[in-house]
């Protein structure tokens, strides 16, 4: 199952579509019966799923969840064990006898999981949120949930989320005495992500640098705040550039995705004055594509910190004069 074959093209239109692999985890449940956790992962992330390895060793400092590190063909990588994470007891014959190979945020890692079932392609319009009792059962790392056959909820998992969690995310940060601290010019910008920590790591980065911050979890509240500035700068008799001068934008968020998102703000007159910054998890060529092909200004991979402010001094357009 390697990623080459399989990966779908549907997001090159900004169709406002994915593929997820589809994968199970089993719970051995107190009275003997065995309940299915129904869980996804953005395919284009994936990329491959194998059995389990011969050879899983321990490091020093490795949270709990992580088994452990292994090498996948030319890579050692670290071992999630999700079925810890969550905090489930497996029935014996099911335990960890997968791996999906995941890349993204600069790292491959590979996750434990009990059976890889199939590849669906899902809208973004058909996620949902969670409902609260699952999301805290999952400490709030579930991106959205489908509904699928027999009436199951299929749980997007948030996994930039998890690694947070677990302290396995990388922040690559610059020093005090670099230009991009001292550049002066300040700007508005618009940033669009349903992940909290991505958002939080953002916002942070850029306020700390002298910027105005506005938040949006997807791309339709992202086009409702461009609406609200459009009403804004017309009854100012400014333009719309002097309420925002940079979006930066998730690729993955329920409802509408980024690449959407993207298209729509370019397509109209007003909104495509403003430069738009793709701002993934995800570095593969594919995906770099699609956000060409969508007039994406730049596209830039989560979270550094020189590149982010790097790509905001270069994209962000002037303050109009008033």
């Amino acid at each position: 199952m390697r990623k080459k074959n399989y990966l779908p093209k549907i997001l090159e239109t900004g169709a406002n579509e994915l593929e997820v692999i589809d994968f199970r985890m089993f719970e051995e449940l107190p009275d003997g019966s065995t309940y299915e956790w129904v869980l996804g992962v953005n395919v284009a992330k994936v990329k491959e799923v194998i059995q389990r390895p011969e050879s899983i060793f321990r490091s020093p400092g490795m949270p709990p969840e992580v088994e452990g590190l292994a090498k996948i063909r030319d890579d050692v990588i670290p071992i999630v064990n999700l079925e810890r994470w969550i905090g489930i007891k497996p029935p014996k014959d099911k335990s960890n006898k997968y791996v999906i190979v995941m890349e993204f945020l600069r790292e491959i890692i590979g996750v434990f999981v009990h059976e890889a079932k199939r590849i669906r392609r899902i809208k973004w319009t058909d996620i949902k949120k969670p409902p609260a009792s699952i999301d805290e059962k999952l400490g709030g790392k579930v991106v959205g949930v489908i509904e699928i056959e027999e009436g199951q909820l299929l749980l997007l998992l948030d996994f930039e989320g998890i690694l947070d969690e677990l302290g396995m995310i990388k922040v690559f940060t610059i020093t005090d005495d670099e230009e991009y601290m001292h550049r002066g010019e300040s700007y508005n910008i618009l940033i669009l992500d349903d992940s909290q920590v991505a958002r939080k790591i953002i916002k942070q980065t850029l306020t700390q640098n002298g910027h105005r911050v506005f938040e949006a979890e997807s791309g339709i509240d992202g086009l409702k705040f461009l609406e609200e500035m459009r009403q804004k700068a017309e009854q100012e008799g400014v333009d719309i550039t002097d309420k925002i001068q940079l979006i930066i934008s998730d690729i993955e968020m329920p409802g509408m995705d980024g690449l959407t998102f993207t298209k729509r703000v370019k397509n109209d007159p007003v909104f495509s004055k403003i430069p738009v910054v793709i701002n993934t998890s995800l570095s593969d060529k594919a995906t770099v594509d699609k956000t060409r092909f969508v007039n994406a200004d730049a596209h830039l991979v989560k979270f550094d910190t020189k590149d982010l402010l790097h790509m905001v001094h270069e994209y962000a357009v002037k303050k109009q004069k008033q």
